[in-house]
């Protein structure tokens, strides 16, 4: 092997596989690390506002269409269903968003068309990862689905108006929404413990999902306090985009998007001390 070759390019010869599986270091933050991230992350999106703000429109628009085409067909009730499942697949949308900031941090330049081809296009490792996201939120709509029918019955779902109260008001409707809380709760912190820093670590380095996904859930173990404040401080930031009826998931969406690559970066450290 002479000097100038690369490491994978010598891999290659070797036959070996085209990604390594380090086990990368994760640095202990404080229990507000996850306000810094918020702050630095807010700075992110107002630098590049109209890539910023674009994610966030594309991301409240499709939750909007979703949400009328169930209440279109009669599936209204499922609406409350679609909003827990964003906070499943959210992690792989907002990758574009991990790639601005990134851009951002080495002064590169920031188009939409540039961060969507490395975030949603970036293939490899990354196309598993969004396998992985979709088959948990499918499972969670089939879930819920079927929780609908042990607590519900056969029949139609009562109308979107009359299914709050209904859920709050009745013995059925309150063991569907203590049941089909603890199910999502249980979904949503799998999906936050695997994906936390998994996606941003995929991005820049040539790991597989396994890899990553034990990082991330290492950074978890290993800062339970710091993590379960940014867990509470995400979830808090959804809802206030769902109760806005999707309006406000144009700025709560890419600031957790931005401020989730700064939380990559203060929680793994990467082969060359970064």
């Amino acid at each position: 092997m002479t000097a100038a070759e690369t490491r994978p390019e010598a891999e290659a010869k070797q036959g070996a596989s085209p990604f390594v599986a380090p086990a990368y270091a994760v640095r202990e933050v404080p229990f507000d690390a996850p306000y810094s991230w918020l702050a630095v992350g807010w700075r992110d999106m107002w630098r590049v506002p109209r890539v910023s703000l674009a994610y966030g429109a594309i991301f409240a628009v499709a939750g909007f269409l979703l949400a009328v085409g169930l209440r279109q067909v009669g599936l209204q009730s499922l609406i409350l269903v679609l909003a827990a499942g964003f906070i499943l697949v959210g992690p792989m949308i907002a990758a574009g968003l991990y790639e601005t900031s990134r851009r951002l941090e080495k002064s590169e330049p920031v188009s939409l068309a540039s961060t969507l081809r490395a975030g949603f296009f970036g293939g490899g490792q990354l196309a598993y990862m969004g396998l992985l996201l979709m088959l948990i939120y499918l499972a969670w709509v089939e879930i819920a689905l079927l929780l609908f029918m042990l607590f519900l019955g056969p029949g139609p779902a009562p109308p979107l108006e009359a299914f709050v109260p209904y859920l709050l008001l009745t013995r059925p409707g309150l063991g569907l929404l203590i049941v089909g809380t603890a199910v999502g709760v249980a979904l949503a912190a799998t999906v936050f413990a695997v994906s936390a820093v998994a996606v941003p670590l995929m991005m820049i380095e040539r790991v597989d999902v396994v890899t990553a996904a034990l990082t991330s859930v290492r950074a978890c173990r290993e800062n339970p306090k710091a993590m379960t404040l940014w867990a509470a401080l995400i979830a808090g930031a959804m809802l206030f985009g769902f109760v806005t009826l999707f309006f406000g998931l144009v700025i709560t969406f890419p600031l957790i998007g931005h401020a989730t690559w700064h939380a990559f970066r203060d929680l793994v450290e990467r082969g060359d001390g970064s």
